[in-house]
């Protein structure tokens, strides 16, 4: 919407009112010319802005994906070393249990044994 140069009245009396129109006219299409150009510049900028913040996302979510990948590989790696710790605690604990079982049933046997000769 083009703002309308408004002149003097003075201008007016000296130069006319077919010269003074002409010259309002000329003020109008620079300024709308001037506007366009602006308008123009101003999608240019914002276009380059968008493909910078584009790419700069691309970049952050590749790095992202990076890390993740990072830390699932140490969270797999955790994930094992603690499984792996398990089994041989597991296998610990059952050598254990035999050896406390043995060293229940083998007395419990004698005596057995003992009060049934008797």
């Amino acid at each position: 919407m083009p703002v309308t140069a408004r002149l003097s009245k003075l201008f007016y009396e000296r130069l006319g009112e077919e010269v003074t129109n002409e010259l309002v006219d000329w003020f109008n299409a620079v300024d709308a010319t001037y506007r366009g150009d602006l308008r123009d510049l101003n999608e240019l900028n914002f276009a380059r802005f968008d493909a910078k913040m584009e790419q700069r996302l691309a970049e952050l979510h590749a790095k992202l994906d990076s890390r993740i990948d990072r830390v699932e590989g140490k969270f797999e790696q955790l994930r094992s070393d603690v499984r792996a710790q398990l089994a041989e605690q597991r296998a610990e604990l059952l050598k254990w249990m035999f050896v406390f079982w043995a060293g229940t049933i083998i007395p419990l046997a004698s005596l057995i044994l003992v009060l049934h000769r008797v």
